[in-house]
């Protein structure tokens, strides 16, 4: 069952594809780990912004849509971004040349879970499940 099914009244901010969707989405995750009691926010800033940045140079138009909720069933924070884009993320083949593209791996690292769930609708939901 999808964590979504247990955040139902979970505050989300909803971001323009603009250059300033990863740092407001920043903002938004230190507000939501305050709210929660949650005082290291490091690894969920580095998460958040590794998502929105995916999706708004990989997308390229619609929404962003940013959740940040505890699961209680595991004592775990979720975040997730949402998009309209129907390409899946994918972690790419180290490359000790490239000047990106390892961001994914990076997010693999430092969380306990990450994935993709494709929407019903047009888009996805990349979520991430971090250690609190």
């Amino acid at each position: 069952m999808s964590a979504v099914a247990f955040a139902p009244e979970t505050p989300a901010l909803v971001l323009a594809h603009t250059d300033q969707a990863p740092s407001r989405a920043r903002r938004f995750l230190v507000g939501r780990y305050r709210e929660l009691g949650i005082a290291d926010d490091y690894v969920g800033r580095l998460v958040v912004t590794e998502l929105v940045t995916n999706a708004y140079r990989h997308v390229g138009y619609g929404f962003i849509v940013v959740r940040v909720f505890p699961d209680e069933r595991d004592g775990t924070v979720v975040i997730e971004v949402w998009d309209q884009g129907i390409a899946l993320p994918s972690v790419q083949p180290e490359d000790h040349e490239a000047t990106c593209g390892r961001g994914l791996r990076l997010v693999g690292e430092l969380v306990q879970a990450w994935g993709v769930r494709l929407l019903n609708e047009e888009g996805k939901v990349v979520w991430a499940r971090l250690v609190r």
